[in-house]
């Protein structure tokens, strides 16, 4: 991504959210990566995080914020939401399972909704949530699809392989265990907008004794007509 608008403030900005686009940065890691002075770096990641644009790990190092999450949401604009606010619970009663719809953002998975069965506060993800897309039946659903070059740049730093992703195409749905959990399984599906481009994962998980370690076998077909209703918008 270029950093050069013509506006300086603006790239210094762009260049710094570039360093947490990979994970939690220290203030010396963005100094270091941007060559930015410290005091200019600090100036700029204390506006960000004003801003909810960045924000802080347990450990203090910046990460980016709730707000990016959040605009990735209304960008994406009502249609599907429309639907999922129906279509999510009714898929987490029935299987009593959690539900929840991701979009791409960038290198990121970002949750769009979700429907909770579970009680466990360590198990619920809130709206706006970004993870990156490197592992899980969510990132392989999202990245499966993608065009061969950006598809080759994913896999460089995927803990999956082509040969997984290919058989996400096959099937048209993808399952991983240990994801939100060492406990946890989880199957996801593709949604898809017009002309057929996936445009979110439709995602369920729950407890491995539960969902078991291929859930995908009994869940796999049950996720992907949630997710068939979901692209065919609010009218489905």
């Amino acid at each position: 991504m270029g950093h050069d608008s013509g506006v300086g403030v603006l790239d210094k900005a762009s260049l710094l959210l570039s360093v947490l686009e990979t994970g939690p940065a220290s203030l010396r890691r963005i100094v270091a990566t941007t060559g930015l002075t410290r005091p200019t770096a600090h100036r700029l990641a204390m506006a960000l995080e004003h801003l909810r644009l960045l924000t802080r790990d347990t450990r203090g190092r910046f990460v980016l914020g709730p707000r990016l999450g959040e605009m990735a949401v209304e960008a994406h604009g009502d249609w599907m939401l429309t639907s999922a606010a129906v279509i999510l619970p009714e898929l987490r009663d029935r299987v009593r399972a959690d539900v929840r719809l991701f979009r791409r953002h960038g290198d990121r998975q970002v949750c769009l909704a979700g429907a909770e069965a579970s009680t466990d506060p360590a198990q619920r993800i809130a709206t706006g949530a970004a993870f990156p897309l490197t592992a899980g039946s969510v990132a392989q659903v999202l990245l499966a699809w993608e065009e061969p070059v950006q598809l080759y740049e994913a896999l460089r730093t995927a803990r999956f392989s082509a040969a997984t992703l290919a058989g996400v195409r096959r099937r048209g749905w993808a399952q991983s265990v240990g994801e939100w959990g060492a406990g946890t399984a989880t199957v996801t599906a593709p949604v898809r907008g017009p002309g057929g481009q996936v445009v979110a994962a439709l995602s369920l998980s729950g407890p491995v004794g539960r969902l078991s370690r291929e859930p995908g076998r009994e869940y796999g077909t049950v996720v992907l007509d949630a997710a068939i209703q979901l692209s065919a918008g609010p009218n489905a």
